[in-house]
């Protein structure tokens, strides 16, 4: 429960849906707290099981819902939820009384800055990728501050101006900022990191364009970094000890900022975290865009990269093992180009997002 009584002001926090909301959103409520903030986390159960660890003071489970326009006859469970979920948090907000509430995206977010609208508390939003999502789109044009994680903001409603303050990185990631890019006379690293979602299609693609299709020179000096699903283990496995690759293969990484500042190229998903921890960290990428994202947002992600010529972007229809294997050899075979390239990432990439935020969020709460 909320902690009134404390003479600390209140931001609440409405986020949810996924990692990719719950991450920079903790690192926000750090800083917030502490400048001496007390912090609330409102979301609905699934968002809450990513925020186990979340630094806040409290968290109110709220009832949200995904409204599934393709599918009508879901949608009065769905409005029932929602309006349920904006109930309660309002009530909740009247006993509290937030200082300011902060929306990073997602469907659980909706209750608390609907409340917060009725209740006419500042809003901040926070929007991760380069295309503002569907929650933060309906609430950007009422917003005291919106805040993005990269220079580019599609969809942002006319009229409403945006703060590209950058995403909130790991403070593991943010501590490799300064580790040099490694020396390329020598083994060669390439990392491959796939997302929660589609992350098959890497696991099926990538191994054979390595192992079929760059020359056994260059083979022969690669180390490959994998996160592989535990189904395509074995099948991953095979083929690169058909052609005796140095190879590491797990189903996760714990130590990804170990990963990221050890590696000559890395080849991921185009999500809004992914791009700015790479970018963070300044190590060059092939980056894969999920094809079924909503908005096709992780492509307008990965731009921000490859415009700065940064990264290399490769689109689902064009992911073949021939082609993705030339590029690997091309970029794997010129060390001072990746070096070039690791430079132009880091100069995309920033580890102040998270005090830069706050600023804005201590702004908007005064006014």
């Amino acid at each position: 429960m909320a902690e009134t009584g404390t003479g600390k002001p209140l931001v609440i926090i409405g986020a949810g849906g996924t990692g990719g909301h719950m991450f920079p959103a903790a690192a926000f409520a750090d800083e917030m707290r502490a400048r001496g903030w007390a912090v609330g986390l409102m979301s609905d159960a699934r968002g809450l099981r990513y925020a186990e660890n979340f630094p806040a003071d409290w968290k109110e489970e709220v009832r949200a819902a995904s409204p599934q326009l393709k599918k009508p006859w879901t949608l009065p469970g769905a409005a029932l939820k929602i309006w349920g979920g904006i109930s309660s948090a309002s009530k909740y907000m009247k006993r509290v009384k937030p200082a300011l509430v902060a929306g990073f995206g997602g469907y659980p977010a909706f209750p608390a800055l609907m409340a917060a609208r009725r209740a006419k508390v500042p809003i901040l939003i926070h929007e991760q990728n380069a295309v503002l999502g569907r929650v933060n789109r309906r609430f950007a044009g009422k917003a005291s501050v919106v805040a993005s994680g990269f220079e580019r903001l599609d969809k942002l409603p006319g009229g409403a101006a945006h703060h590209p303050v950058g995403n909130p990185v790991r403070a593991a990631i943010a501590a490799k900022r300064d580790v040099p890019y490694p020396p390329t006379d020598g083994e060669l690293t390439i990392f491959i990191t796939g997302g929660s979602q589609g992350a098959k299609i890497l696991g099926d693609i990538i191994p054979l364009a390595i192992a079929n299709h760059t020359p056994p020179t260059l083979r022969a000096r690669l180390k490959v970094v994998q996160q592989v699903r535990e189904e395509q283990m074995e099948a991953v496995k095979a083929v690169y000890d058909k052609v005796e690759l140095h190879h590491e293969l797990k189903p996760f990484f714990s130590d990804m900022s170990d990963r990221l500042a050890a590696a000559h190229l890395v080849i991921a998903r185009s999500g809004a975290g992914t791009v700015s921890e790479i970018a963070a960290v300044g190590r060059p990428s092939i980056l894969i865009p999920l094809k079924i994202a909503m908005d096709d947002h992780q492509s307008a992600n990965a731009e921000a990269l490859v415009e700065a010529g940064a990264a290399d972007m490769v689109v689902e229809e064009n992911l073949f093992p021939n082609l993705l294997g030339e590029l690997i050899k091309v970029r794997m075979e010129d060390g001072a180009d990746l070096k070039k390239r690791a430079d132009l990432a880091k100069a995309r990439g920033s580890i102040t997002a998270a005090s830069d935020l706050a600023d804005l969020a201590e702004q908007a709460a005064k006014t």
